[in-house]
């Protein structure tokens, strides 16, 4: 997994499976959400997303009251978000 960031978005390419992962995510976006209150988030490739990823997302958007704009590239990873409801929190599309 591999993450870059322009401005506010960010863009995760890869499969994001791991712990190291979720540390690597988090710890480029807490610098980010200082700055921007809207992020968009590049998820082309990814199968799948961890639960600590989903999790540090939900707490930027109900607590930190960060704005989630979504793109996931994977028709797998889109169905998981709508089958766990999360599609319309991180306002993610098919891209």
């Amino acid at each position: 997994m591999e993450i870059s960031i322009n401005s506010n978005t960010v863009t995760i390419t890869g499969n994001i499976k791991s712990v190291s992962d979720f540390q690597t995510i988090k710890g480029s976006m807490d610098s980010l959400v200082t700055q921007h209150k809207s992020i968009v988030i590049n998820i082309p490739e990814s199968l799948s997303i961890t639960s600590s990823v989903i999790g540090y997302f939900n707490k930027l958007v109900l607590k930190d009251k960060i704005d989630i704009n979504m793109n996931v590239g994977n028709s797998q990873l889109i169905e998981l978000l709508n089958d766990l409801n999360l599609a319309s929190i991180f306002k993610a599309k098919k891209v």
